[in-house]
C-alpha cells in the first residue's frame, strides 16, 4: 500500500507568464538552460524577472497524441499541454545571435485553467498540483526505489550514457517522486513519454511507470547487444566479406562512385565500342547476361568480371602504322648498333615485302649469339626503327605451359599467358615481341612450354591463337616475333623449324673498339657524371682493357671494365672536390693497368710454343669461342688403350677414338715405328679440366696431337686449326667459324687451318675478320700433315691446301 492520506490537487490559483517549450520537458527540481528567440518568450521571461523571478514552462502537444497527461485546453498558437512545471529564472544570457539563453530550475507541478492575454507575452491562470503524501518507508516503495536503481545501473552498464554526477545523486535520493523525476529527466525519453510521467501525481505510480521505461530500456539494449554479439559471430565465420563490401559500397555511394549496374552498362558501352571479333562479341555479350543476374558481392561475380574486363581490354584490330622509309630504318639501326649488317638487311628486306605487299606475313626470326653481343637491345632497336611497340617476355626458366597458353578462367587465381598480357600491356596487334632466352625453357608435370610455342610461332596457326583464360581466339598473326638463345642444341626440332635462324656472332678487336668509342664510353660518362672535356680515353687505353681484362664475344666484360674506370675517376674527382673547372684526364695503358689492377690474361697463349704432342685446336661455345690445348703423352702399357681426361663429352671421346684409328690405319705412311704402338698406351688430356667439352670439331687437332706425339715431334708453332675428320681422314665442315677465328685472333695465332667446305662461309665474313690472320683450307688430314709437319713426304695424291691471306700483313696493306 502506498500510504495515500491527501488528496492530489489544491485549490490554488494564479496568474504567471508562459514560456511554451519545443521538444523538452521540464521536471521539478531539474536545472536546465533553454533557448528563446521569439519576442514573445522573451517578453515572458522579462516579465517574469521583474516579478518574483517565476515563469510557467509546458511543451507544445504533439499533433495526434492522446493519453492521460497529454491533454490541451488552450488554442494553437500557445497549445501547450495541460500540466507544466513552475521554474525560477536562476540565470539569462543574451546571445550574440539575437537568441537568449535562460537557465531555470523546476519547482513544482501545475495545471493551466486559462490563457488570460498574449500580448505582450502570453499570460495562463494555473492551479498548483500538490502530489499525495506518500509512507516512504514501506517495503513496497522501498523495493521500487531500489529496482528503479538496479535498472539505471543496468541500463549504463549496456551503454547508457549518463553523468556519473547523476548517479551519485541517486544514491542519496530517498524520496520516490524526487528520484522518478531524476531518472525521467536523463533517460531522453520522447516528449509525449516525458509528458506522461509528468502528469502522473502519486510518486510511487510514477516512479512505477519509470520503472517500466527503464526495463523496457534494458530489453532494447540487451536486444542490441545480442544483435551486435549475433553480427559479429557471423561477420568471423561467413559474412566478414559481405560485410566489407556492403561498407565499400556504402563509402563509394558517399563519394559519388559509380554502382554496379552503371558499371556494368559501362562495359556494354564499351562492348560496342570495341572492335570485338563474332566469337569473342557473342562471349562477352553471354558473360555480361550471366553477370546482371548474379549479385555483385559473389566471388563468381567477381571472376566473371575480371575475364570480361581483360577480353574488353585487348587491342582487337588496334594497330600502328609501319615506318615504311627504308632508309630512315636503316639509319636508326646503325645509330644504335654498330655492324650486324645481315640482321640489318634481313629487317629491311621484311619491311621493303611489306611496302610492295601490305598483308605480307611478320616473320619469326630467332637471333643466336653469345651472351653479351645486343641480341635483346637489337630487338629493342628494330621496334624503334619499325614504329612498333616492344615487348620482352623472359622465357629463361620457365616450366609451366600455364605462362604461354594461361589457366582456365574456372581455378582460382587464375590469369591469362604472358603473350597476351603483353598484347594488354602494349595496347597493340602487331607489336614486336620479343622471346628472351628460348633456348633455357624447361618441361615438368605442368607441361611443355616449348610445345606451346608451336601454335604461337606458327603463321599458319597464331591466327586462331586460344589463350585458355580467355577461351576464344585472338589473332597474333600479325605480331612480329622475334627469339634470341645462346644455343640451338636445346632447342626442340619442332620448334626450331619455325625460326628463321640469323647468328649475331661475337665482335672482333676493331668492332670492340669503335663500339667502346661510341657507345660504350659516353653512356658511361654520363652514369658516372663525368664528360667527354674531363676524360678521354685513348685508342690503346680501349686495346688494353680489351685484350688483358676481357676475353670474350660479346660486350658486358668490357661495358663493366669501363664502368670501372670511370667510378674510379669519379672518386678521384669527388675527393678532390674541386670547385674550379676539372682537369681533363686522359687514359693510357699505365694508367688503365693502376685502376684495375694487374692483367687478368696474358699477351699469349699458355701454349704458343712448340711442344711435342700439343696441338691447338678452336672450340665453339655459348660464351663464344675458345682454343683448345690438346695434349697427348705416350705411356709405357698395353696396345690400343686409349686414356681421355679433361670432362670430354661422349662426341669428342668418339672423335679422338676416331682420330687414332686414323692415324694406326696410315701408320706405315706416316713412318710410325710400330713398335712404340705396339707398347705404349696414349693419354690424351684437354685442359681447363674443370669445363665440360664436346662436339666434333677437335677431330683433326686430336689427330694432329696424336701423330706428333707417336711421331716425337713437335707441330708448327702458332697454328691453330678446326675440322672433323672422318676414318678415312676426310675433313668436315664445322661451325661457328667468326668466334673461333676471332677466338684465335685473340689469343695471338697467326695461322689457322678450316674445312675446304667452310671456304663459302669464311668469304661471308667481314673484311677485318678475314685479313687479320691467314687461313689455309684443308681438304683431308694429309693436308693438315704437311703443314704441321715439315719433311713429312705426302704419300698420297690429294689436291694440295688452298692458302688465303698472308697474316698480318695484309691488313697493313
Amino acid at each position: 500500500m502506498t500510504g495515500q492520506i491527501t488528496p492530489p490537487l489544491a485549490d490554488t490559483t494564479t496568474e504567471i507568464p508562459l514560456l511554451p517549450l519545443k521538444d523538452i520537458v521540464v521536471f521539478p527540481h531539474m536545472i536546465v538552460p533553454v533557448f528563446i528567440n521569439e519576442d514573445l518568450c522573451i517578453n515572458a521571461v522579462e516579465h517574469a524577472l521583474a516579478h518574483q523571478r517565476k515563469i510557467f514552462l509546458s511543451a507544445f502537444k504533439v499533433a495526434g497524441e492522446k493519453g492521460d497527461g497529454l491533454e490541451c485546453t488552450l488554442e494553437p498558437p500557445f497549445d501547450v499541454y495541460d500540466i507544466g512545471t513552475i521554474c525560477s529564472i536562476m540565470r539569462t544570457r543574451k546571445l550574440p545571435d539575437g537568441r537568449m539563453k535562460v537557465l531555470v530550475q523546476g519547482i513544482s507541478k501545475a495545471e493551466v485553467q486559462q490563457l488570460s492575454h498574449s500580448e505582450p507575452f502570453p499570460l495562463v491562470h494555473i492551479k498548483s498540483v500538490e502530489e499525495p503524501v506518500i509512507v516512504k518507508n514501506s517495503p513496497e516503495v522501498e523495493a521500487m526505489i531500489r529496482a528503479t536503481r538496479e535498472n539505471l545501473e543496468k541500463v549504463v552498464s549496456l551503454g547508457k550514457v549518463l553523468s556519473p554526477d547523476i548517479l551519485m545523486v541517486l544514491e542519496d535520493v530517498t524520496d520516490p517522486g524526487r528520484l522518478a523525476d531524476l531518472v525521467a529527466a536523463n533517460l531522453g525519453l520522447k516528449v509525449q513519454e516525458a509528458q506522461s510521467i509528468l502528469a502522473v501525481y502519486n510518486p510511487v505510480e510514477r516512479l512505477r511507470t519509470v520503472h517500466r521505461y527503464l526495463s523496457r530500456e534494458i530489453e532494447v539494449y540487451q536486444m542490441q547487444v545480442r544483435i551486435q554479439s549475433l553480427a559479429k559471430e557471423e561477420i568471423s565465420r561467413t559474412q566478414r566479406e559481405h560485410y566489407l563490401r556492403e561498407q565499400m559500397r556504402a563509402i563509394k555511394t558517399e563519394l559519388g562512385d559509380v554502382d554496379g549496374k552503371e558499371e556494368l552498362d559501362a562495359m556494354w558501352k564499351k562492348m560496342d565500342e570495341v572492335k570485338l571479333s563474332p566469337e569473342a562479341r557473342e562471349e562477352v555479350s553471354r558473360q555480361l547476361r550471366r553477370l546482371e543476374r548474379m549479385h555483385g558481392d559473389t566471388s563468381e561475380a567477381a571472376l566473371t568480371r575480371t575475364h570480361v574486363e581483360t577480353i574488353l581490354a585487348l587491342p582487337w584490330e588496334v594497330k600502328t602504322e609501319d615506318k615504311l622509309q627504308l632508309k630512315q630504318v636503316k639509319a636508326v639501326l646503325d645509330e644504335d648498333h654498330h655492324g650486324l649488317d645481315q640482321v640489318k638487311d634481313r629487317i629491311i628486306e621484311y619491311l621493303a615485302v611489306k611496302k610492295l605487299n601490305p598483308k605480307a606475313k611478320s616473320p619469326i626470326l630467332c637471333f643466336v649469339g653469345p651472351p653479351g653481343v645486343g641480341k635483346t637491345s637489337l630487338g629493342r632497336s628494330v621496334a624503334r626503327a619499325m614504329g612498333r611497340h616492344f615487348s620482352r617476355i623472359s622465357l629463361g626458366g620457365v616450366r609451366d605451359e600455364a605462362d604461354i597458353r594461361g589457366h582456365r578462367k574456372t581455378y582460382v587465381g587464375a590469369y591469362p599467358g604472358r603473350l597476351v598480357t603483353s598484347m594488354k600491356q602494349v595496347q597493340s596487334c602487331n607489336p614486336l615481341i620479343m622471346l628472351d632466352e628460348i633456348d633455357k625453357m624447361g618441361a615438368d608435370h605442368r607441361g611443355d612450354p616449348s610445345s606451346a610455342l608451336l601454335e604461337v610461332l606458327d603463321p599458319e596457326q597464331n591466327k586462331n591463337f586460344v589463350d585458355h583464360y580467355l577461351g576464344v581466339a585472338f589473332d597474333l598473326s600479325d605480331v612480329f616475333f622475334i627469339a634470341n638463345c645462346n644455343s640451338l642444341d636445346t632447342i626442340p626440332g619442332p620448334l626450331r623449324d619455325r625460326l628463321e635462324i640469323i647468328e649475331v656472332s661475337g665482335y672482333s678487336e676493331e668492332e670492340k673498339l669503335t663500339i667502346a668509342n661510341q657507345y660504350l664510353v659516353p653512356k658511361q660518362l654520363k652514369e658516372s657524371g663525368l664528360s667527354e672535356e674531363e676524360v678521354s680515353f685513348s685508342r690503346n687505353s680501349l686495346t688494353t682493357i680489351i685484350n688483358s681484362y676481357t676475353r670474350e664475344s660479346g660486350l658486358r666484360g668490357l661495358e663493366k671494365q669501363i664502368a670501372s674506370v670511370c667510378r674510379k675517376i669519379a672518386r678521384q674527382y669527388a675527393e678532390e672536390d674541386a670547385t674550379d673547372k676539372r682537369a681533363l684526364i686522359k687514359l693510357t695503358p699505365q694508367l688503365v693497368q693502376k685502376h684495375l689492377g694487374a692483367k687478368r690474361f696474358d699477351d699469349d697463349f699458355y701454349h704458343m710454343e712448340a711442344l711435342t704432342g700439343v696441338a691447338l685446336g678452336l672450340a665453339y661455345t655459348s660464351y663464344g669461342g675458345e682454343v683448345l690445348a690438346i695434349e697427348t703423352n705416350l705411356l709405357p702399357g698395353s696396345r690400343a688403350k686409349l686414356v681421355l681426361t679433361g670432362q670430354l663429352g661422349d662426341v669428342m671421346k668418339e672423335s679422338a677414338q676416331t682420330a687414332l684409328s686414323y692415324i694406326r690405319s696410315k701408320a706405315l705412311d706416316f713412318k710410325l715405328d710400330l713398335k712404340i704402338l705396339a707398347e705404349h698406351e696414349l693419354h690424351i688430356h684437354l685442359p681447363a679440366g674443370a669445363v665440360p667439352k664436346d662436339g666434333p670439331s677437335a677431330g683433326i687437332a686430336l689427330a694432329t696431337s696424336i701423330l706428333s706425339a707417336l711421331l716425337g715431334k713437335a707441330p708448327t708453332s702458332k697454328v691453330a686449326m678446326t675440322g672433323e675428320i672422318t676414318l678415312h681422314g676426310k675433313v668436315l665442315p664445322i661451325g661457328g667459324l667468326k668466334e673461333k677465328l676471332l677466338a684465335a685472333q685473340r689469343e695471338g695465332i697467326e695461322h689457322v687451318l678450316l674445312p675446304e667446305k667452310n671456304r663459302a662461309t669464311f668469304e661471308q665474313l667481314p673484311m677485318n675478320v678475314r685479313k687479320r690472320i691467314k687461313v689455309t683450307f684443308v681438304k683431308s688430314y694429309v693436308d693438315v700433315a704437311a703443314i704441321m709437319f715439315e719433311g713429312l713426304v705426302n704419300v698420297f695424291a690429294e689436291s694440295p691446301a688452298t692458302l688465303i691471306g698472308d697474316g698480318p700483313k695484309d691488313l697493313a696493306s
